[in-house]
């Protein structure tokens, strides 16, 4: 990600209309570890899923300082790595999700100045009644291999399904 204080500003009141008109899901920041001297950090982001009440998802990822951005160049560009961690942290309710395969994109944030993204995509397993969460990098091109997953298992729980649960 870039610098937390230069992603605030790099076109923040642009950005931040355009996802409220999109309806985006938001993170909210719960922690900050500084792991060295150059200004690098590990952030934690709460993220909850737009179209599943109760899931909250936890993502962390490396944010390049400014010193490491200069010492190494590639300025406008964090690493691809990430961790995710999703739990049921109220009722479960399930709106009008994606069934397919592919499932769908429930959060996306920049991690460059322009072209890659950290996505977070849900997945319904049916066979396994578990909703899958995927975090990822998506680029133009050269896409990243890296990526962590999270399941939140729904069997034996007391889940209302707006549309009726899958059969």
């Amino acid at each position: 990600m870039l610098h937390s204080t230069t992603r605030k500003l790099i076109g923040g009141a642009l950005v931040g209309s355009l996802l409220v008109a999109a309806g985006a899901t938001f993170a909210q920041e719960v922690g900050k570890v500084g792991v060295d001297w150059l200004g690098n950090d590990i952030i934690v982001e709460a993220i909850k899923d737009p179209k599943v009440e109760g899931v909250t998802c936890h993502v962390s990822y490396f944010d390049r300082g400014v010193i490491d951005r200069l010492q190494k160049g590639n300025w406008f560009e964090d690493p691809s790595d990430s961790a995710i961690s999703c739990q049921q942290t109220g009722p479960l309710s399930i709106g009008d999700i994606d069934l397919g395969k592919g499932g769908e994109e429930v959060f996306k944030q920049g991690i460059s100045l322009i072209w890659k993204k950290q996505v977070v995509n849900r997945i319904y397993d049916k066979a396994n009644n578990t909703l899958v969460y995927l975090s990822h990098s998506r680029q133009v091109q050269n896409g990243s291999a890296k990526m962590a997953i999270s399941t939140v298992p729904l069997y034996n729980q007391n889940v209302a399904w707006k549309n009726g649960k899958p059969q």
